[in-house]
């Protein structure tokens, strides 16, 4: 009998919340943005070198030879799918739950086995709809190489592993984050309520750029050069005149334009439309 080969993967596991009562409401909305869904998976999966190893039902199975790559996709999955969601009545919206896990692998064919493959499965049952769960091996591989705010959820026990898994969740615009009272503590001072709002803003901020990072390092170079130069005419124009006359908007568009174009055709394509040569 020949022996199983084996190898070391980052395996990504994704399904849908509360899928069936998606479906018992409608069945075919449910079923057509599911597929439109997929389509967006795919395309991400395949501009960071993954490949997808099963879909059955509502659930995704991807392999990633780059953990890096892994949670980039995984996080550029969640933000395009919550944008697509924006545009939808909360009833109607299909969100992901996402685990990835770092581990050995068994390879039959072009189907993978193996303990890597059942902790990241568990770890998408715990993650949040719309979140991302990471294993301890993957969180080890990614903190100090990605511009991303991580909680750390501690050791959880999990169905078919006999040892405690160590998790991680990513956050995203708030929907990893733990929910906080808006109530001050008895004894706080007057400035406290001011000092929280202080630092959610600056958070907020910050995640705001780190997914304006994780966005770029995707895009083609063209769309990064644009972004360059309008930001450098932005802080041009506030360095020199403050923000009182908005000059910087002048020789920023031809640029603007350039990037407009690119952000329509990278859809258009995204979407299943005619390739354009874009020349990167």
């Amino acid at each position: 009998m020949q022996r199983a080969k084996r190898r070391l993967s980052a395996i990504m596991c994704a399904d849908v919340a509360h899928y069936s009562k998606l479906m018992e409401r409608d069945e075919d909305g449910t079923l057509d943005r599911l597929k439109a869904y997929r389509m967006v998976m795919a395309s991400l999966t395949e501009r960071h070198d993954g490949r997808i190893v099963n879909t059955w039902g509502d659930a995704v199975i991807i392999e990633f030879s780059s953990v890096i790559e892994a949670v980039q996709c995984a996080v550029e999955i969640q933000n395009e799918l919550s944008f697509q969601n924006n545009e939808l009545p909360d009833i109607n919206r299909m969100e992901f739950r996402i685990g990835i896990n770092l581990g050995d692998i068994m390879v039959e064919g072009d189907d993978i086995y193996g303990d890597g493959v059942n902790v990241a499965a568990r770890l998408q049952e715990l993650a949040p709809k719309g979140g991302i769960m990471l294993s301890q091996s993957v969180y080890d591989q990614v903190k100090s190489k990605l511009a991303l705010g991580f909680e750390s959820l501690g050791p959880q026990s999990v169905k078919n592993v006999s040892y405690p898994v160590e998790t991680y969740a990513i956050r995203l615009g708030g929907r990893n984050q733990p929910e906080v009272s808006d109530e001050v503590p008895p004894g706080d001072g007057a400035g406290t309520a001011s000092e929280r709002d202080w630092e959610q803003g600056t958070a907020a901020v910050a995640n705001g750029f780190d997914q304006l990072r994780s966005w770029l390092r995707g895009q083609p170079r063209r769309i990064r050069s644009c972004v360059f130069v309008i930001g450098f005419f932005f802080l041009l124009n506030l360095v020199t005149s403050g923000l009182s006359s908005l000059w910087f908007i002048w020789p920023s568009l031809p640029f603007l334009v350039m990037l407009g174009w690119h952000v329509i055709v990278g859809r258009r394509q995204k979407h299943g439309g005619p390739k354009i040569q874009s020349g990167d």
